[in-house]
């Protein structure tokens, strides 16, 4: 859970929003395949349930006291340039959690996991 507060009050936003938020955006991208599973809650859940798709899936957001970091998980598809396409998800990220938001991103970690053809 994120909080902090402003002027109209407190306000409480779950990390499952952020996830969300980044699940249905980042897959978007171009040179993004799809988003890897990560730790061994997010590999059960996709090995019991193959049909369905998570939008959490490869997504963590943690609050620190400067901002927010975020840390995707993503497969990139063979050929593209990978420091292009990390560049432009970090662009991205930032760009659509402080327009929804109003919160800082102190950082983006983009861990490229595998490659497909």
């Amino acid at each position: 859970m994120v909080n902090y507060e402003n002027a109209l009050g407190k306000i409480e936003i779950s990390e499952e929003y952020f996830s969300q938020l980044l699940g249905s955006v980042v897959p978007t991208c171009f040179g993004v395949a799809g988003m890897a599973n990560t730790g061994f809650s997010q590999q059960v859940r996709s090995f019991l349930h193959k049909t369905k798709y998570y939008l959490d899936r490869g997504v963590n957001v943690v609050r620190e006291d400067d901002g927010l970091v975020v840390e995707l998980h993503i497969i990139v598809t063979y050929g593209v340039n990978i420091s292009v396409v990390v560049e432009s998800i970090v662009n991205k990220v930032r760009y659509t959690i402080e327009d929804a938001t109003g919160l800082t991103v102190k950082t983006v970690n983009v861990f490229v996991d595998s490659m497909i053809s």
